[in-house]
């Protein structure tokens, strides 16, 4: 489904300029093209971008904009959801490796096997899953729109919802409908530690603990405050509070402490003494890999027509039901 990386696609050091902002910019303008980033990249990528958000907002944004060029940094199932919105334009991923555990946990093969055992259900699947699992879905949600996507759906009808399960429990509580879940999780929010958690809110009990709805349920019991990425980031900032305990990826942290820069933040710990709360997948983008990928306009992201057509369905849903 994705093109490969060419050779003379290197990250020599001769290739790349000596001000690689003032670089990137120029190509932004010769290409006409945007970038998209993820509140987890780096924070140099973070400064860069022309739009940063959440899974909902980048897909609005891809949705709308007028660029001739994409640049996604971010993940495959986020540049995907790009091109499938806009096949007519450059999409382009500045690392193919980019890829996410909790989309790969749902391979589309054994989703389909699923999927016919309750041939009546509504498939509701989170956005971070491949294309191969939009084309499969009714509608497609985001961390931010969850609750309020099911909330609209018929009641006399039943759900699965695919592939996080934190989030579908969380979903559960939230609405009190009845989902089927898909047994995935993301290998981030999964290792956060309820234990070491609790003694570093020992530490420090004048913080509050704010955690993505992908973490586990132990973790997000002693949650002050639930909410995806971007709610996470309005909340920090409108909260009496001083400092606070993030239970998410770290990568929003930079945003945060430019949001409130009075205020404290401290990365929830990961089970063992690593940094396994950072995504090794968002991560793999730099700003030299973004660099390049802009000057030879690769790697693009293609896919199948069919399945691109069919994955668009539910996506455009999404997006009217988030209005």
């Amino acid at each position: 489904m994705f093109t490969t990386l060419r050779p003379h696609q290197s990250t020599q050091s001769n290739l790349i300029p000596d001000d690689l902002f003032t670089a990137i910019n120029q190509l932004k303008k010769e290409l006409n093209a945007v970038i998209l980033a993820h509140y987890y990249q780096e924070p140099d990528i973070q400064d860069i971008a022309d739009f940063l958000g959440d899974s909902l907002g980048l897909s609005q944004q891809a949705a709308s904009t007028n660029a001739d060029v994409i640049v996604f940094a971010g993940v495959h199932f986020m540049a995907e959801t790009a091109k499938i919105l806009n096949p007519d334009k450059l999409v382009l991923l500045p690392d193919l490796e980019a890829g996410c555990s909790l989309a790969d946990s749902c391979p589309p093969d054994a989703f389909a096997q699923f999927k016919a055992q309750y041939p009546d259900c509504i498939v509701v699947s989170y956005i971070n899953c491949s294309a191969a699992i939009k084309a499969m879905s009714d509608v497609i949600c985001t961390s931010s729109n969850a609750v309020k996507i099911v909330e609209q759906l018929p009641k006399d009808r039943p759900i699965i919802f695919a592939p996080d399960r934190n989030l579908g429990r969380y979903v559960i509580e939230q609405t009190g409908r009845e989902l089927i879940l898909w047994q995935g999780s993301c290998i981030v929010h999964e290792t956060f530690s309820e234990k070491k958690m609790v003694q570093l809110k020992i530490e420090h009990p004048e913080a509050e603990i704010i955690a993505h709805p992908e973490c586990e349920p132990p973790v997000l019991r002693h949650a002050n405050y639930i909410g995806s990425t971007t709610a996470l980031l309005k909340y920090c900032q409108q909260s009496s509070s001083n400092k606070f305990i993030v239970a998410t990826e770290p990568g929003i942290i930079h945003q945060m402490e430019k949001a409130a820069p009075t205020k404290q933040f401290i990365p929830a710990p990961a089970m063992n003494n690593c940094a396994c709360n950072e995504c090794p997948h968002m991560r793999l983008n730099t700003l030299e890999k973004l660099y390049l990928a802009m000057k030879f306009k690769q790697p693009e992201i293609n896919m199948d027509e069919s399945i691109r057509v069919a994955a668009l369905r539910p996506i455009q849903k999404m997006l009217e039901m988030s209005c």
